[in-house]
């Protein structure tokens, strides 16, 4: 798909015209425009007359799928990252109540126990 849309030089319409590789440095939001436009030109390509033949603009239809490409990977990576950020705040506060049972433990040993820990030190 992408090897088709770089030997085809698709542009995009963002400010302009952007590259394959431009998509990649934009976010959903500027994607989903993206998107929109160019369904919005399939669908006027596509027409209601029933007396006109209807042939598909394959550029359009490709340049559809790598939009839709990019925004699935983007969204992806984006949920990858956010569950790796979920766990580890969860192994931090794992490892803060450990830390607090640690000194649970140590404070209520007895005065002999103590001297003996610091003596062992």
């Amino acid at each position: 798909m992408f090897e088709k849309a770089t030997r085809m030089k698709l542009r995009f319409p963002h400010k302009g015209q952007c590259t394959v590789e431009d998509l990649w440095d934009l976010g959903v939001t500027a994607l989903d425009g993206i998107y929109k436009t160019l369904r919005a030109a399939q669908k006027d390509q596509e027409g209601d007359s029933l007396l006109a033949e209807h042939r598909p603009d394959s550029a359009l239809a490709l340049q559809v799928e790598i939009v839709r490409h990019i925004v699935a990977v983007k969204q992806a990576e984006a949920a990858e990252k956010k569950a790796a950020v979920d766990k580890r705040a969860q192994k931090e506060r794992i490892m803060e109540l450990i830390a607090r049972k640690q000194d649970e433990a140590l404070a209520s040993k007895s005065v002999e126990e103590l001297t003996a820990l610091v003596a062992g030190l």
